[in-house]
């Protein structure tokens, strides 16, 4: 297919979903932690609509490899978010408030998308190369509400913790937030997932470009590398993103 001709990409099927501080113009704690939370879901949402966009074009075998290591990278990915959520995030927020279970329905809520996810690594896994992509994308459509339904409530769900900070009990939710999610970082995450996650996030546009060289927080040199040099390992899988490494949406790879 001639690069002129390829579509860029659009969000679809998932909607993104707006951060609590541009729907209220508040700016606390509790905002603001929800609102990077948004903009990391909506991260995933791209992630989703990219694989669902792309799958039905992919023909070559070289292409059905880089796209199936792409397809794992977004469930590990994904995975990983929620898994940190549930054993540190969550816990942590629990003991700084002196309370239990303040995000269980959160947790409840991963359950009901985690067999789907499990379900499409295993056939690509199980496929390889020979997958269909009519059955992947029907794999997708069987977790994609219930996936979608928490992404858009979970940043809701964080603002809400506000009340359980009080003068005598305050609780750095940005701090846990910050201290927990350096826990899921490490050298084999960082080479063979994280781009995933950084190459979809759209903030040139996306709310008037309010986040752009805001969140992600990487500046200068780090943001070189998380952007430009860590992709140059299995850079054939990332060409199946939806953003340029300065952050604006490009065409697709297919």
């Amino acid at each position: 297919m001639a690069s002129s001709k390829l579509p860029i990409y659009t969000d679809t099927p998932l909607a993104l979903i707006h951060t609590p501080k541009f729907n209220t113009g508040r700016d606390d704690a509790f905002t603001i932690e929800a609102s990077h939370m948004a903009l990391s879901h909506n991260s995933f949402i791209r992630g989703f609509n990219t694989i669902y966009q792309q799958a039905p074009r992919i023909q070559h075998p070289v292409d059905k490899t880089d796209f199936i290591g792409y397809c794992l990278a977004w469930i590990e990915c994904v995975a990983t978010h929620h898994h940190y959520e549930e054993t540190e995030l969550f816990p942590n927020v629990d003991r700084a408030a002196g309370r239990k279970g303040l995000m269980d329905g959160a947790v409840h809520e991963h359950e009901a998308f985690y067999g789907g996810m499990e379900r499409m690594k295993k056939y690509l896994l199980d496929e390889g190369t020979d997958f269909s992509s009519t059955e992947l994308i029907a794999i997708m459509d069987s977790f994609k509400e219930p996936l979608h339904s928490h992404l858009k409530a979970e940043p809701d769900a964080i603002v809400a913790l506000a009340k359980y900070s009080t003068p005598d009990n305050p609780i750095d939710i940005l701090g846990i937030a910050d201290a927990a999610g350096k826990k899921q970082v490490n050298l084999s995450f960082m080479f063979n997932t994280l781009p995933v996650f950084f190459l979809n996030m759209e903030t040139v546009k996306f709310e008037d470009g309010m986040w752009h060289d805001v969140f992600p927080p990487l500046k200068g040199v780090a943001k070189m590398v998380m952007n430009r040099a860590v992709p140059m390992w299995h850079s054939g899988r990332w060409r199946f993103v939806s953003c340029s490494p300065d952050g604006e949406a490009k065409q697709l790879a297919v």
